[in-house]
């Protein structure tokens, strides 16, 4: 919607997918192209360590650095992202995600050992850190309360359903062109064309958040009233968000938890089922067709279970999806056969679908607009650096135990606990639920 003169700034940054369709269209693009990047390793690195790299076979720990050093970047830098955002914009945040990117194929190509693959994931931290975190602030900033769930729900498909495309067609790639050349083509790509849509095409959303607060503090905003947490003031320091969502508040710090633990079974998933499928069998095109059911149940399933939540709540959604992916974890090592595999898979990805997008909107759901990129930024710093507490962690179980198969154990109990925290310590927090009548003021009360 372009800017006009004289037009009321609650008309012009109103809110709503419908109003803004076109640009929530191009902020759908740019997540997409950060799942393919971002999807384009998941098949090919694990398998090929060995062959390109020399990892040995037994030596997990070591095969997982890179997943360490991409949580512990990506996990930083969303709450960097966060900040920064309210300071200097999305688009901003956005542009910077994708230079961060660029030397990410030419480490790959060049690699002369795992360490340089490590060094590359290092880049792609920072890409994910600031690209992904800035389209789903943007999409929250553009909707209403009562659209959240869908517009999670469409970015997290948008950008897991290129994840596990880019895994698909990666396989085939890298079978018929090699690793490295495949990575090198399909990365090129991928930047060039995120810069330019980028550069040509997405909208600064900044105002829309201002216009939203705004509203709240004159009490002229229309529609669903959320019920914003209270505790902080309405333009509180880094130090300041990061605690209280952290861990002061009970359903925000949740919420965190829920992050981490599905970030421990993604990691799982991105690194040891496919090591796992392999050494039971399953060719490269067949693992990578596994890992894509994966990620395309997950992104695919979030077009249903996003809008679910804002019909029943997030609570509910996000328990299920916690024990549903506990489930699928704990019968990939139970089942053999590639159906059976591929049907784990299916499962493992609805249980995302519940469980992802759902997390994000609950925290939008409760966070003032002064503060909520700086609230999503502290979730999504928890979540993220679940991929480094989870390689650490798994890797170790793995490497003492010699297996692969109690760290699928372990994982499973992980997030059937955790399911249990969320079902006891977390409050409902849709806009139409359980705070659908209460008073929305810029500080709030608790939820």
């Amino acid at each position: 919607m372009p800017a006009s003169r004289g037009v009321p700034p609650d008309e012009l940054y109103a809110q709503g997918i419908g109003v803004n369709l076109r640009q929530f269209v191009w902020q759908a693009v740019q997540v997409f192209l950060v799942g393919l990047l971002l999807g384009m390793e998941r098949t090919v690195l694990p398998v090929l360590a060995a062959r390109d790299f020399g990892v040995a076979p037994s030596s997990f720990l070591y095969l997982l650095s890179f997943v360490i050093s991409f949580g512990l970047v990506k996990g930083a830098l969303n709450f960097v992202a966060g900040r920064l955002s309210e300071r200097i914009g999305r688009k901003t945040v956005l542009l910077l995600g994708w230079l961060a990117a660029i030397p990410i194929p030419l480490l790959i190509v060049l690699a002369q050992s795992w360490w340089w693959i490590v060094a590359a994931n290092l880049f792609l931290g920072i890409n994910q850190g600031f690209a992904w975190s800035m389209t789903v602030t943007s999409k929250v900033d553009i909707t209403r309360a009562g659209q959240r769930g869908l517009a999670t729900g469409i970015n997290e498909f948008a950008g897991y359903a290129a994840v596990g495309l880019a895994g698909l067609a990666t396989a085939w790639l890298a079978q018929r062109y090699g690793a490295r050349v495949a990575l090198l083509g399909f990365a090129s790509g991928v930047i060039v064309v995120a810069l330019l849509t980028a550069l040509l095409f997405v909208r600064e959303t900044l105002p829309w958040a201002r216009a939203e607060r705004d509203r709240h503090a004159s009490g002229t905003h229309a529609g669903v009233l959320p019920h914003f947490a209270g505790g902080l003031p309405e333009h509180p320091g880094s130090r300041q968000v990061f605690a209280y969502v952290s861990w002061r508040h009970p359903t925000f710090s949740a919420l965190c938890q829920a992050g981490v633990a599905n970030k421990v079974a993604d990691t799982l998933l991105w690194v040891l089922f496919p090591l796992y499928l392999h050494r039971h069998g399953l060719g490269l095109v067949q693992v990578g067709w596994v890992s894509g059911v994966y990620g395309l149940s997950w992104g695919a399933s979030q077009l249903w279970t996003g809008p679910l939540s804002d019909r029943i709540g997030r609570k509910r959604p996000v328990v299920a999806g916690l024990w549903l992916l506990a489930a699928g974890v704990a019968a990939a090592v139970r089942v053999h056969g590639y159906a059976a595999w591929l049907g784990t898979a299916l499962l493992m990805g609805v249980g995302m679908a519940l469980l992802y997008p759902n997390l994000i909107a609950a925290v939008a759901d409760i966070a003032h607009p002064s503060w909520r990129s700086s609230a999503l930024g502290t979730y999504r710093y928890w979540r993220d650096t679940g991929y480094a507490i989870g390689a650490l962690v798994l890797g170790l179980v793995a490497q003492t135990r010699g297996a692969i198969e109690p760290a699928f154990w372990v994982t499973a109990a992980w997030l059937l606990l955790s399911g249990c925290w969320v079902l006891l310590r977390m409050r409902e927090t849709h806009p139409g639920r359980d705070a659908a009548h209460r008073p929305s003021t810029p500080r709030g009360g608790n939820v």
